[in-house]
């Protein structure tokens, strides 16, 4: 028993170890990056957020000009046990059918993310069934997690082990020079779960952070709540333990992105946050390490009814607003461009000395 419970608690050990290098971003280079803008032929600060943003990625690469060589849209797959429960249009085979869809640039996130010379990666670590197409980076923790209403959705050791599978995916893609990541995901069910953690990391009825999803009707939603309601009051997660949230009413994809962000920020990428399932992700990825949130831009704020929240909780804002709640990835792939567009002004717009133009200073 006493090799049993070694064995369990190594992953959590080793996740700790890795939190624990993660290290801020460097306020000194924000600075230098804030005082080049300022050099530049415009309004001080008529830029914006696309000024903060280049400020952060000046924190982030530790570089007064930061660069964006090669962008990846990582997309997180795994089923979800409580599709039994009728919480959902479609079953569990559309899963892998929208996730084969990505290996051959067919799917929405891949038509958005070849307009910013972007590779979409899908990653299955947990769906229900096996794919054989080329282009999906196996790290399969188990065939789907358990019926949360019935079970745990998965074991302490899973959900950690999937954390630690998303740090090992993002280092991977970082040796192989990706150096700008975007976060997305696939799971049929997976607002129910995302509604689910936050339900019970809010401490509220599920009726308050839950929506349509992919499509319910009025009577499909309240069942949907119903199912929520229950699963928490029999699961009883601990909201200060994110192993235990995502343990019993979590998900293996948003175990996955959870460590996707932890990731990014260990090995000192940028990484665009998707909609309401990345923000959940996020949310827990920060509680994990709160620095990590330095390193995590936000996109857009989801439709469904907690985006929002999920936001606020984060203190982020989002860079845009569209009405979207599709997920894949499809909003955060569009941070590429906004990060695009920001690079391009720093980079390009001459300064005021180049232009002969006396320059603007500071009005109280």
């Amino acid at each position: 028993m006493v090799k049993e419970e070694q064995y369990e608690y190594a992953y959590e050990r080793e996740l700790k170890n890795l939190i624990s290098s993660i290290e801020p971003i460097c306020k000194g280079y924000m600075e230098e990056v804030e005082a080049h803008w300022d050099t530049l032929c415009k309004p001080l600060k008529s830029l914006g957020r696309l000024e903060e943003l280049v400020i952060t990625l000046g924190g982030i690469r530790r570089s007064e000009y930061p660069k964006s060589r090669k962008k990846a849209v990582i997309i997180m797959a795994g089923d979800h046990g409580i599709v039994e429960e009728g919480i959902s249009q479609t079953g569990q085979e559309v899963t892998k059918a929208v996730v084969e869809s990505m290996t051959r640039q067919s799917s929405a996130v891949c038509v958005m993310a070849q307009l910013n010379q972007a590779d979409v990666i899908p990653v299955d670590i947990g769906m229900a069934m096996d794919s054989n197409e080329k282009g999906i980076i196996r790290k399969k923790v188990r065939y789907g997690t358990g019926n949360f209403l019935k079970e745990d959705a998965m074991t302490r050791e899973e959900a950690c082990l999937a954390i630690l599978y998303g740090i090992e995916v993002t280092k991977e893609l970082v040796l192989e020079g990706y150096d700008t990541f975007a976060i997305g995901e696939m799971g049929i069910g997976n607002t129910t779960t995302s509604s689910a953690l936050c339900s019970a990391y809010f401490g509220c009825d599920a009726k308050e952070v839950t929506g349509r999803g992919a499509g319910l009707s009025k009577e499909g939603v309240n069942h949907k709540i119903q199912v929520i309601n229950e699963a928490i009051a029999r699961r009883k997660p601990e909201k200060e333990d994110v192993l235990d949230l995502l343990s019993k009413v979590g998900g293996l994809e948003i175990a996955g992105m959870v460590g996707c962000f932890l990731g990014a920020a260990l090995y000192r990428k940028p990484m665009f946050m998707d909609g309401f399932i990345s923000s959940v992700s996020a949310l827990l990825a920060i509680k994990l390490c709160p620095t990590c949130k330095e390193y995590i831009l936000p996109s857009h704020c989801s439709k469904e009814p907690a985006g929002k929240r999920v936001l606020s909780a984060i203190g982020v804002e989002p860079y845009f607003q569209l009405d979207m709640c599709m997920g894949e990835g499809t909003g955060a792939v569009m941070g590429f461009s906004i990060l695009d567009y920001a690079l391009a002004c720093y980079n390009k717009i001459p300064k005021f000395q180049e232009n002969k133009i006396e320059p603007y200073v500071p009005l109280e």
